[in-house]
């Protein structure tokens, strides 16, 4: 299904110190919110913009006694996001408590998976440009709990706690360190969004803190990469450190630019590199230090007493994989292949599953792919785009955009009473046809009419008969007199042909 695709090796961006040139080495935790309408481990709402602290149950707030119940759901949809990622899923899972005090966290330890995970190996495929991507291999994706939210700009002497997010079902996708560059590690974050919203396990919402990444940087001389590729051995990388909780695209690229820049600068001077927790700063632009980064003991990690380890069946793990939609990669070849669009077209087509269906609808009704891509992306979302609206947002439906690139195969109209058409569809409403018929939008086919004008035109400028004799390019000039004649209605191929004929001949 990838066949149109043509694979590269990752390229590093290499950014030249002081001293010595510098390769940049990226993996990426990326915290997706489940989507679901009630927690991991209890009942109560996720609901967004819910009034702070209304959607906590008993569990979420660690009332004494209170155990966790799995969501069953939350499970099915970690398994349809491995499988969507073609991963390796895990029969036989279990969850860990992952220690650590914050005052979000009325346990005082985040429910996590850690030694046994849902899922194992997969890959991204990130599509860098049309025809060449890039493979991103995913370790593995864990599920866990979220915390609450602290907040500090309500009160300078006081900080609030919203426990709303507490208990919310995260998945962990944690890939290689495969990215090799800022603009590769957008976008890796963007195909991975769409991959989530194509499965309908995350909504993808940046804004609202159901997608965030944190991002691993380190930097090396050029050659220890592949280095690391031979042995495995994660010391060839250099130190790394996390910028965590990163929710935009165009952050992220600085982020990793600024971060990158900063270690050089470091290692240059003789200094060494902390691993260390690090927060970007996209007003300063600038990363500064969160906490030293812990490790795994650090979390006093152990198997968590409330929850029996997770045994799934492999026939209930093969009834999801046959449910699963037609994914981003899949559907864009077979735009490509069936409706013989541009790498391009196809790309823009498929960004979401909104954008996908309105075409498909558009083509079912007019029959023609190209025509239909045109029109979808240079009319209406050039429109959509100008007035910050998206495909949900179109006034025009598919079935009238349909409706007019069938009058434009008919002839009954020229493509630029179309862009006219489309106007007064888009502004006013109604029913192509029905428009064309009763404002007179129909174009003139009727080459005797049509002659009549091209001979008026010509009788009218003999001046310009005689350049254009000379110079065939400016026939044009005469087509353009004949089609403002016509208001635009005559048939354009009609008086190409009769211009033609009428200055040779």
């Amino acid at each position: 299904m990838l066949d149109h695709l043509s694979f590269e090796s990752p390229k590093p961006k290499v950014i030249a110190g002081a001293k010595h040139d510098w390769e940049l080495v990226i993996g990426m935790e990326v915290h997706a919110q489940v989507a679901s309408k009630a927690k991991l481990f209890s009942g109560a709402s996720t609901q967004f913009g819910a009034e702070p602290n209304s959607n906590v149950s008993f569990v979420d707030a660690a009332m004494p006694g209170m155990l966790p119940v799995i969501n069953e759901f939350c499970v099915e949809q970690a398994v349809r996001t491995g499988l969507g990622l073609k991963a390796e899923i895990n029969l036989v899972s279990a969850f860990d408590r992952k220690n650590y005090f914050y005052p979000d966290l009325p346990q005082g330890y985040q429910i996590s998976q850690l030694y046994h995970p849902i899922v194992g190996e997969g890959e991204v495929i990130v599509d860098m440009e049309p025809g060449i991507a890039r493979r991103v291999r995913i370790e593995r994706i864990h599920i866990e709990q979220d915390a609450g939210k602290s907040i500090h700009d309500m009160d300078p002497a006081m900080s609030f706690v919203d426990l709303n997010r507490t208990g919310v079902a995260l998945m962990e996708i944690v890939s290689r360190p495969d990215i090799r560059g800022p603009e590769e590690a957008a976008a890796y974050v963007v195909k991975l969004r769409q991959i989530l919203r194509y499965l309908g396990t995350c909504d993808g919402n940046m804004q609202n803190g159901n997608l965030r990444a944190d991002v691993n940087v380190s930097v090396c001389r050029p050659g220890q990469y592949e280095k690391y590729q031979e042995t495995q051995d994660f010391s060839h990388l250099g130190t790394r450190c996390e910028i965590k909780n990163m929710n935009s695209m165009r952050f992220i690229q600085m982020a990793i630019d600024y971060e990158a820049r900063r270690q050089i600068g470091i290692l240059e001077s003789g200094g060494q590199i902390d691993q260390e927790t690090r927060l970007y700063d996209p007003d300063k632009n600038e990363t500064r230090s969160m906490r030293s980064k812990e490790e795994a003991h650090d979390y006093r990690y152990f198997p968590c007493p409330d929850l029996l380890p997770l045994e799934i069946e492999q026939a209930w793990v093969d009834d999801i994989k046959a449910s699963l939609p037609e994914l981003p990669d899949e559907k864009k070849a077979r735009f490509v292949k069936d409706f013989g669009l541009s790498e391009y077209d196809a790309d823009v087509l498929t960004a979401d599953t909104a954008n996908a269906e309105y075409f498909e609808k558009v083509v079912d009704a007019c029959g023609d792919g190209k025509l239909a891509a045109n029109w979808v992306i240079n009319e209406l979302f050039g429109r959509l785009k100008k007035e910050d609206h998206d495909i949900t947002d179109s006034p025009v439906s598919p079935a009238q955009l349909a409706g007019i690139i069938a009058l434009i195969k008919a002839d009954e109209i020229s493509g630029k009473i179309a862009k006219d058409l489309f106007e007064i569809v888009y502004t006013e409403g109604g029913d192509p046809a029905e428009i064309v018929e009763a404002r007179g939008m129909k174009q003139v086919t009727d080459t005797g009419a049509i002659e009549a004008a091209v001979d008026e035109i010509i009788a009218a400028n003999p001046d310009q008969v005689e350049k254009a004799k000379q110079n065939p390019k400016l026939a044009g000039w005469f087509v353009g007199q004949v089609m403002k004649a016509t208001g635009g209605k005559a048939n354009p191929k009609a008086v190409n042909e009769l211009v033609a004929k009428k200055l040779n001949g």
